[in-house]
């Protein structure tokens, strides 16, 4: 039986939803078997009983592009476009509200709620000038929209947050540095790579990654 497989080509194919939906799933399952099976339903769109026929092969093929995607590195992304509209980083933390502080330190570090995060960090672009831009303010009742973003925007912004710690305004400006940025994609890769890079290490070191990127207002 022929299948009409679609690959995603990047994790710019793949939208935050379709990822918290597989994150939820295999949290509560390490059986490969059964999370192979997951990433071809969620992220290839395909049923069940079509992945039954496909040889073993192909499927380990799919699975194991998938999560090569998944561990490349991701660059801090400040303008992505969804839905025809562009979004923009927000330009400076530094400027961020007590109410944006809250729902950020507050999501950032549960993936089921994360999008709530993203809500505070990117926003609808307004005016662009002299290679600078302005965002709308934020709003939090706005943040479901937030699930179809693409995960390589997600990433990219997780892997900023990683070192942030309890001192915002510290990284915020060591953020700056080149060097220290390809210091954190490094570190990263490197949690990742603990054990392996098949995509039940991935996900432990998204959780330890998700933990570590907890910003504290103390």
């Amino acid at each position: 039986m022929k299948v009409d497989l679609v690959v995603p080509n990047s994790l710019a194919d793949i939208t935050l939803g379709q990822y918290q939906k597989f994150v939820k799933i295999s949290e509560s399952n390490t059986d490969e078997k059964f999370i192979s099976i997951k990433m071809l339903e969620i992220f290839c769109k395909l049923k069940l009983e079509t992945i039954m026929t496909m040889k073993a092969t192909s499927i380990k093929t799919v699975t194991a592009t998938l999560t090569e995607m998944f561990n490349a590195k991701q660059d801090l992304k400040h303008i992505f476009r969804m839905d025809g509209i562009q979004y923009g980083f927000i330009p400076n933390l530094e400027d961020m509200t007590f109410g944006e502080y809250v729902d950020l330190d507050s999501n950032i570090s549960d993936f089921q709620e994360i999008h709530k995060a993203m809500a505070v960090l990117y926003r609808p672009i307004e005016k662009k000038f002299k290679g600078q831009y302005t965002i709308k303010p934020y709003e939090a009742k706005e943040a479901d929209f937030m699930k179809a973003m693409p995960m390589d925007v997600v990433f990219g912004s997780m892997i900023f947050f990683y070192h942030l710690g309890s001192d915002l305004s510290k990284v915020m400006m060591d953020y700056l540095q080149q060097e220290e940025n390809r210091e954190l994609h490094t570190q990263l890769l490197e949690l990742s790579a603990k054990n392996g890079v098949g995509i039940n290490q991935f996900l432990n070191s998204l959780k330890e990654m998700l933990h570590s990127s907890k910003i504290s207002l103390n």
